[in-house]
């Protein structure tokens, strides 16, 4: 009898049902296999489906071909094909084995004949259950079952074998264990500390692929804190454990480490807002110094931008990626430099440099109070609330959005008879610093300062004629 949370796999108008029946017809054998069986056992919602077949790849191709709205064969050189059909995305993968040369940063794949080859190649025994098609029999040669009862992340294998095959399982197990809470085998862990230098055959790609899914879960410290005891980390992000700083017992300071992490879980789960939180901080162990007022982290946003545009280019993060979180690293003290409260040029300022992150800036910052001082926590808060007022009131009368000058670079050129160059940049940032400033005015202003300004600098602007 087919268990009743896996009832709606019997379902007709799913991919399990009719490519059951499409690859039976043409004398494949067909499995459901990976996440898609154990979240279905976990009663979790399940939006696309993986399998494994007998059939190679040219032939998946041609099965699929008849039955999708659309095919992709991006997967084809390592077995998987993927295939649209009304809006769900199936990948369909031939049985195979895959194994990494020692200094190899892409698989070798070999295709199996059985689906038990197959499984026992899997990252962890939960994702190496498959349910045959179409009775959905379960065929678990692993004990994937019980660890999914027992919440039990374990490799299939040996685990030095498992993180032999491929490294980035070792990142991959951290991320499970934000993702699911299953606990990593204590065994399985001390494969990832002795083996976590074979990281480094993994590509960058992959591995921000891996990490990125890992920060996006919805509270990633209890993995972050792991990964790094593990060594893991020393690996991709060095950065991170060096956070766990030493404390000095005359100058007591926070644990930066466990900060970021505090930092991290209060954020939204937004790519680049979890990155910025998990940077943030990480210019203080190359700023840290000690006085007589106590421990002191001058400049540590500077440092930590560069630091954070650094790793991430390494990382292969995409150009945006790396400007936003370095932006927001750079900015993320910002807010607290104003003492005396927000003038409207200070308001203006702060909206013109945050730009489109602004949101975002003002979230991390509310973030970064982890202080147990009920007072003092909620002195920054006001603070923030008092910024956030301002920026309100000013945008519904200015509209800070679209800070600018009233005229423009073309408008410049074209009054003083001029060639793009160095100048015009000049006098548009002298026009945009007024506009900071003193607020709204109007174009006859503007090229009233342009032509004041020229005259001064006794510029050869044929547009120019002195009164």
């Amino acid at each position: 009898m087919i268990p009743e949370r896996l009832q709606f796999l019997t379902n007709p108008t799913l991919p399990p049902a009719q490519l059951a029946e499409l690859f039976s017809v043409a004398g494949e054998e067909i499995f459901l296999v990976g996440g898609s069986v154990r979240d279905a056992f976990l009663g979790r919602a399940v939006e696309d489906f993986d399998f494994a077949t007998s059939a190679r790849p040219d032939r998946i191709g041609e099965l699929l071909e008849s039955w999708a709205d659309v095919v992709y064969d991006v997967g084809a050189t390592f077995g998987t094909v993927a295939a649209r059909k009304d809006g769900v995305t199936v990948e369909v993968t031939t049985y195979r084995s895959e194994i990494y040369r020692d200094d190899s940063r892409k698989p070798i794949v070999t295709f199996s004949d059985d689906i038990e080859t197959d499984l026992s190649r899997r990252d962890f025994t939960i994702n190496s259950v498959a349910l045959s098609l179409p009775d959905l029999t379960a065929v678990d040669p692993h004990g994937g079952l019980p660890d999914i009862a027992q919440q039990v992340l374990r490799t299939p294998l040996a685990p030095d074998v498992s993180f032999g095959d491929d490294p980035l399982r070792m990142l991959r197990l951290f991320r499970f264990y934000a993702s699911l809470g299953f606990e990593p085998d204590p065994v399985t862990l001390i494969a990832v500390r002795d083996m976590a230098a074979r990281l480094r055959i993994i590509s960058a790609e992959r591995i921000r692929d891996e990490f990125s899914k890992l920060l996006v879960t919805d509270k990633p410290s209890d993995s972050l804190r792991l990964m790094v005891r593990s060594g893991l980390a020393e690996f991709f992000v060095p950065e991170l454990p060096r956070l766990s700083m030493e404390q000095d017992p005359h100058h007591r300071h926070k644990d930066v480490l466990e900060h970021t992490f505090a930092v991290v879980d209060k954020s939204s789960p937004d790519l680049i807002l979890r990155l910025a939180a998990l940077f943030h901080d990480i210019g203080k162990p190359d700023t840290r110094e000690f006085g007589d007022s106590g421990v002191t982290f001058h400049h540590h946003e500077v440092v930590g931008a560069r630091m954070t545009r650094k790793r991430l280019r390494e990382l292969r993060y995409s150009k945006e990626v790396v400007d936003d979180v370095s932006q927001l690293v750079f900015l993320h003290l910002r807010p607290h430099t104003l003492k005396m409260g927000w003038t409207d040029a200070a308001v203006r300022r702060y909206v013109r440099d945050t730009g489109h992150l602004l949101d975002q800036l003002n979230e991390l910052v509310r973030c970064d109070i982890t202080t147990a001082n009920k007072a003092r926590e909620a002195k920054i808060l006001a603070g923030i609330d008092e910024l956030e007022r301002r920026i309100a009131e000013l945008s519904a009368k200015e509209e800070l959005a679209k800070l600018r000058a009233p005229i423009n670079g073309n408008d410049v050129m074209s009054f003083l008879g001029i060639e793009p160059g160095p100048i015009v940049g000049e006098i548009m940032d002298l026009l945009l610093e007024k506009r900071i400033d003193e607020g709204p005015y109007s174009v006859e202003e503007a090229y009233e300062i342009v032509r004041k300004w020229a005259l001064d600098r006794e510029l050869d602007a044929p547009g120019i004629i002195e009164e």
